[in-house]
């Protein structure tokens, strides 16, 4: 009986090897029927159905990567032109100041500096430039560039001084209306960005674009420094006199590189100003 049982298992095996190797032969032969096509076609359908939000999330990835990059770029680009225009700026100072020094025909030397610090947050602005008495920057001396009138020498180091600019409260100047004799004393009255001329008659005709510079009559400036331009003006309340407001030619926000010029005040001028402030 176990022989028995052993052929027929055996016979099973074969039977069921026999059958998996006609059906594989069927599906070969068939395999360009309409159900394996079907069965082909469902597959692939189901497949990019499912491959799709997957190459949805590997786009949004690269895109994200991609504006990394560009924002980087972008960032890289801003500094680059900010480099840029910050070097063409000194550039075209440099360039004015280089023609200024080379045109300047006065009988006062000049002497380059730097700005390098700067106070303009109140009524006693105040400037700071590279060079001292070592360089022969004297208290008193006058400072500008090739715009105009920058200010006046308050302090002196060694190696750095110190400038009353325009644009404080204290500064003073005798001034004048270039191609007339009308004469006054130009100051900041630490509202805004214009100066005011003061002590002009109201018979001298002033009309807008007059340019206003030094008259060299105070003994502190040379005579023909430009300030300003004329921007208007108005009777003064109870005088005779009219205010002229003046925006002037510097830009102190953008102030980087200046002259001092070597002007001395005539020390015998001083001298007489002082006895006469004595005996009277």
């Amino acid at each position: 009986m176990p022989f028995l049982f052993s052929k027929i298992e055996n016979a099973r095996d074969h039977l069921l090897t026999g059958v998996f190797l006609l059906i594989a032969i069927a599906l070969l032969v068939t395999r360009h029927d309409g159900g394996l096509q079907n069965t082909r076609v469902i597959a692939m359908t189901t497949m990019s159905y499912l491959e799709m939000p997957l190459s949805s999330v590997r786009v949004y990835r690269t895109a994200l990567q991609t504006n990394r990059e560009l924002q980087r770029e972008n960032v890289r680009l801003l500094d680059e032109l900010s480099r840029l225009r910050s070097a063409n700026e000194e550039i075209s100072q440099l360039r004015s100041l280089l023609d200024f020094q080379n045109d300047h025909e006065g009988p006062y030397d000049l002497i380059p500096v730097r700005i390098v610090g700067k106070n303009l947050t109140g009524l006693r602005n105040l400037l700071t430039i590279d060079l001292g008495s070592e360089a022969g920057v004297e208290i008193g001396m006058p400072v500008v560039n090739a715009s105009g009138l920058v200010g006046r020498v308050v302090l002196v180091g060694p190696t750095r001084a110190q400038v009353m600019p325009i644009y404080n409260s204290l500064f003073r100047a005798s001034a004048n209306i270039q191609g007339t004799r009308a004469n006054g004393m130009i100051s900041w009255d630490g509202i805004g960005t214009e100066l005011i001329l003061n002590y002009i008659p109201q018979t001298v005709r002033v009309h807008e674009g007059m340019i206003i510079e030094t008259s060299g009559l105070s003994n502190n400036f040379p005579a023909n420094i430009a300030i300003g331009t004329v921007v208007r003006s108005q009777p003064e309340p109870g005088r005779d006199t009219q205010l002229i407001y003046v925006e002037p030619f510097v830009n102190l926000n953008n102030l980087a590189e200046a002259f001092v010029v070597k002007f001395r005040p005539n020390p015998e001028l001083d001298s007489l100003n002082t006895q006469y402030e004595v005996l009277f």
